[in-house]
């Protein structure tokens, strides 16, 4: 008897040709998307690129010019923001400095006048799902920083929406506490089963967390995909530039790689029409060093971080240094010639 296939993922949210304009500026230029249930949904881009602009209008907190926001298919523009099954989680975390965690949690929960008793059992469940047990009497300014995002997300959670919007949620965060609750978010999300999407700049925060990541720029999106994907095989230039390091290499698609001037050819794939003008992507990992290679050029520095070699590499008619990451530490020193490799597969062809 033959398995029967999974059934694709439901689209929760439908965002359909939405576009916002403040003046002479289009925050948002026909965006269109699809959020699915019970996926880590993630809005990447630079400073006014528009990711928070389309936050405001799924909280309802702005109205689009055009186009259609949907949540299971029913009109969710049509809907004020406090009657809508969406919670949104500022970025200072807006906690009320006079009430304890569990009345910061409960408060919600109280102004739709629900029994103590009901509001008691959630805010202890909660709690215990936050890992905030102990702390219910505290108040906020008796928090650390990861506490009080905690309690910011209880208080999010509590009410069960149907959709939870994050808005650059670890930003507040030191480094060591950011990568904690990278890990706490993800178990969250998982475990309470509810729709998040998190509007970030920092790529690594999105990568970590996100099911799938839309990258924007100047009100468009670029490029929707999984995050390995997104990495491997960029599709337009900005994202080949903006999501981790790259080489890029500018010049004509040719049959087997990229033609660039002072160069020559170069490997690489795409499946781009000969003659096409393009970029080449090589990650830094992908590059090898050896005595001969694809191309020479001279070591200008090499740093070492935590296992992993950074060596930048000065080539003749190339405008900027080839980055190469080399595992462990590496006994090339600059000034040394070293030869350059990348195999095909590991090259992507971007049409300019």
């Amino acid at each position: 008897m033959s398995a029967v296939p999974d059934a694709p993922p439901r689209t929760l949210v439908g965002i359909e040709g939405v576009s916002r304009r403040f003046g002479e500026v289009a925050a948002l230029d026909d965006v269109s998307l699809d959020i699915r249930q019970g996926e880590f949904f993630a809005l990447l881009g630079p400073s006014g690129c528009g990711k928070t602009t389309l936050l405001r209008i799924l909280a309802g907190f702005e109205a689009p010019d055009a186009g259609r926001v949907t949540l299971d298919g029913a009109d969710l523009l049509a809907l004020p923001a406090h009657r809508r099954p969406v919670n949104l989680m500022f970025q200072s975390y807006a906690l009320f400095p006079h009430m304890t965690v569990a009345g910061n949690i409960a408060y919600g929960l109280e102004r739709e006048r629900l029994p103590r008793a009901e509001v008691r059992a959630k805010v202890e469940e909660v709690l215990a799902t936050v890992g905030l047990s102990g702390q219910a009497g505290r108040r906020p300014h008796q928090l650390s920083g990861g506490q009080r995002q905690r309690v910011a997300l209880a208080r999010a959670i509590v009410k069960r929406p149907r959709l939870l919007l994050l808005d650059e949620p670890l930003s507040a965060l030191d480094k060591k506490v950011r990568a904690e609750m990278q890990l706490e978010l993800k178990r969250l999300q998982h475990e309470v089963g509810i729709t998040f999407v998190v509007v970030t700049h920092d790529q690594e925060e999105a990568m970590s967390l996100a099911d799938r990541i839309a990258v924007m720029e100047a009100g468009r999106v670029q490029q929707v995909d999984q995050p390995v994907r997104l990495y491997e095989r960029p599709a337009t230039p900005f994202v080949a530039g903006f999501i981790g390091a790259n080489n890029l290499f500018e010049g004509t698609a040719a049959g087997d790689g990229l033609v660039v001037p002072a160069l020559g050819t170069l490997p690489g794939g795409g499946g781009l029409a000969a003659g096409t003008p393009a970029l080449l992507g090589v990650r830094p990992e992908s590059v090898r060093l050896g005595e001969a290679g694809i191309l020479t050029g001279t070591v200008a520095d090499v740093s070492f971080y935590g296992g992993v070699s950074h060596i930048a590499v000065r080539v003749p008619g190339h405008d900027r240094p080839i980055l190469v990451a080399a595992q462990g530490a590496t006994r090339v020193r600059p000034g040394a010639e070293v030869g350059l490799g990348w195999s095909a597969a590991d090259a992507v062809l971007i049409a300019r």
